[in-house]
């Protein structure tokens, strides 16, 4: 070190021009050398005082902090008139439904151990016993997705070519063909009262597509009674309806997932916060609660009365694909393109089991609507199995398809197992 003017200034070139650069000054003039640049660098301590860099790195230090803070810190911003609406409405609706829930629960807790095993073990010997008892061909191109309608005569299925088609249950014959998407249809979905209080000319059903358009249907008309707008030229990889039948929800491949009211025919909720695309969203049968799965392979629950995510799911090393919640409100399963399922525990807050389900990626999960007593999932090893829900143990392998099982579902009474597949053909699975 050199002692100039009582200052102490190094003679280390690269020292001294850390120092300009920490006081936002030019690391080098036009000509200067190494003597002329510490001569500048003693001029401007003369200015502006010794401790100039040590206050300037404190002040580094200081943003740093506080940027940090800012990250870590969970924040909000004023959402619309509309969105408040929706929030209250759904707090009045799903605090009657969680009291009605938790009085049945105890109601069947009442009933003697024997006769829920009893139950138990009638429901497995049905399960064990399923076979095909119905096969169709479905389209010209692979079958996408498949769900029951709510009162099960009918069953939806969608198809890569664009096409929309309604069977009977259990004839298999067409009913309906749903023309109007121009691509890939993701997922179509039935409004919760269709076929059973809703007239067949009001809103009965929705669908998604891979350019973004989500349709809303009728069961009289060939093309759809609207479009809701506002996702292209995003993706839209599932929709489902609100168990009130209020609202719809649009999975979309800008890490996003809206909400939207069917009544206001607003969109209330555009919900950020996974990193990669959201795939699939499933509701609690209260409406107060929606549990998202992303291809970053986080899940997320979102209260949706308070708009906070209350659960973080990690676990899975790839994608969630599929995901739902059982009908005991507190079970959740997820399947992964990492070829398992887990379950988590809504009232833990963890993952308490994982299922080793397949060989190939698993595409879709249900559990059954009644009571939650068996889980069904599909995968693109071309089966679909069926789990017991209280030791998470197979009961049956579904095989009969000749390529990845798209998509599966169960009807409302527990009768059938729907599976759709790349094969273009979808089945219906009865006891025999």
């Amino acid at each position: 070190m050199s002692l100039l003017s009582g200052f102490a200034i190094t003679i280390d070139d690269g020292e001294i021009r850390r120092h300009l650069r920490q006081l936002g000054e030019p690391v080098t003039l036009f000509g200067e050398g190494p003597a002329d640049r510490r001569i500048r660098l003693k001029d401007l301590l003369a200015i502006h005082g010794n401790d100039v860099i040590d206050r300037k790195k404190e002040d580094d230090r200081e943003v740093a902090k506080q940027e940090k803070d800012q990250s870590e810190t969970t924040w909000y911003h004023e959402g619309p008139e509309s969105l408040k609406i929706a929030r209250l409405w759904l707090a009045y609706y799903s605090l009657p439904r969680a009291k009605q829930r938790l009085s049945d629960f105890k109601v069947e807790m009442e009933t003697p151990e024997s006769t829920r095993t009893a139950k138990r073990q009638e429901m497995v010997k049905h399960m064990r016993n399923m076979n095909i008892m119905c096969s169709q061909v479905g389209d010209g191109r692979p079958i996408s997705f498949c769900q029951f309608s709510p009162s099960g005569n009918l069953l939806a299925t969608a198809s890569w070519s664009g096409l929309c088609k309604l069977w009977n249950v259990p004839e298999c014959t067409l009913f309906h063909s749903l023309r109007g998407h121009k691509c890939s249809v993701g997922a179509i979905v039935f409004h919760p009262q269709a076929t059973i209080s809703l007239e067949p000319s009001e809103l009965n059903m929705a669908s998604c597509s891979m350019d973004g358009a989500v349709k809303l249907w009728n069961l009289e008309s060939e093309e759809p009674i609207a479009d809701m707008e506002g996702h292209a030229p995003h993706r839209v990889s599932k929709v489902e309806f609100h168990p009130s039948g209020r609202f719809l929800a649009t999975c979309v491949f800008d890490h996003s997932w809206r909400l939207w009211d069917l009544e206001q025919g607003v969109e209330v909720l555009h919900q950020e916060g996974h990193s990669k695309p959201v795939y699939n969203i499933a509701f609690h049968c209260d409406g107060s609660v929606a549990v998202t799965g992303g291809m970053d392979s986080f899940g997320r629950v979102w209260d949706l009365r308070t708009g906070r995510c209350i659960m973080f799911m990690e676990g899975h090393l790839k994608g969630i694909l599929g995901i739902d919640i059982s009908p005991n409100a507190y079970h959740i399963v997820t399947g992964s393109e990492d070829n398992t399922c887990k379950i988590w525990d809504l009232r833990k807050r963890s993952c308490i089991y994982t299922v080793p389900a397949h060989t190939n990626l698993v595409s879709s999960v249900k559990f059954e609507k009644s009571s939650g007593q068996y889980i069904v999932s599909s995968s693109y090893d071309g089966t679909a199995k069926i789990w017991a829900s209280n030791t998470w143990q197979p009961l049956k392998t579904l095989s009969g398809h000749d390529g990845k099982v798209m998509a599966v579902d169960v009807s409302p009474d527990g009768s059938f197992i729907a599976t759709a597949s790349y094969d273009r053909t979808y089945k219906l699975w009865s006891p025999e």
